[in-house]
């Protein structure tokens, strides 16, 4: 049994998870202090690809990424980097996938947020950046660390987008789940199965950390 999805899955999810944790985290933190108007456009617009089918959103990457389009075609010219059809492409798709999770769930956490303890930082002459790290993050970690689990979850399982952007190549793109559906297509129940149980087995691993984590922080 070539394990390689399995790489591929974890490895995909694990720098998606990385970079929408710091791109959702500093997105949710700086809308919720903009002007209502302002506010509700910009979260539209961030949660949008929660809404969208995954091919549309996997379509709308290649329209941006493909070789022959502005972004692909600038990265192909200039560094000669294709930024469709390899293992990083999955990455793209997983990450625009999986923000509206985790910028939602920041934002709820740091609208949660008592501004009075802001405020009596700034007083004790506390600058934001002190406020934020040590304040406001230890304040909001139960929210942070479940959107950070749920996008890491999202990005495993996800297929779609990563079947438009990324296809599928055994050794080189193959994830779970687009190996599930390629033993499926080619009726190899058996294996197919296999790769089911394992991605099960990987869900109920998450949402048991999602509760003992909830659990703890009732106490």
């Amino acid at each position: 049994m070539d394990l390689y999805p399995l790489f591929n899955s974890l490895r995909i999810a694990g720098i998606s998870t990385v970079m929408i944790f710091i791109i959702g985290i500093a997105a949710a933190y700086f809308v919720i202090r903009l002007p209502a108007v302002l506010k509700g456009v910009l979260d539209c617009l961030f949660t949008l690809p929660l809404v969208l089918p995954p091919t549309v959103v996997g379509y709308l990457l290649l329209r941006v990424l493909g070789p022959k389009h502005p972004v692909g075609a600038w990265f192909f010219e200039v560094f000669g980097i294709r930024l469709t059809m390899n293992w990083y492409s999955a990455v793209f798709a997983t990450s625009v996938v999986i923000f509206p999770l985790m910028y939602r769930t920041a934002r709820g956490a740091f609208e949660s947020f008592d501004e009075t303890l802001t405020q009596a930082g700034a007083t004790l002459g506390l600058d934001r950046a002190y406020v934020f790290f040590r304040v406001m993050m230890p304040y909001c970690r139960t929210g942070i660390i479940a959107g950070t689990v749920l996008s890491f979850a999202r990005a495993l399982g996800e297929y779609g987008a990563t079947t438009m952007i990324a296809g599928y190549t055994p050794g080189r793109t193959a994830t779970i789940s687009t190996t599930v559906y390629q033993l499926w297509r080619t009726d190899n129940d058996a294996l197919a199965f296999k790769w089911v149980i394992i991605n099960i087995c990987i869900s109920a691993v998450v949402l048991l950390m999602i509760n003992l984590i909830e659990s703890r922080n009732k106490k």
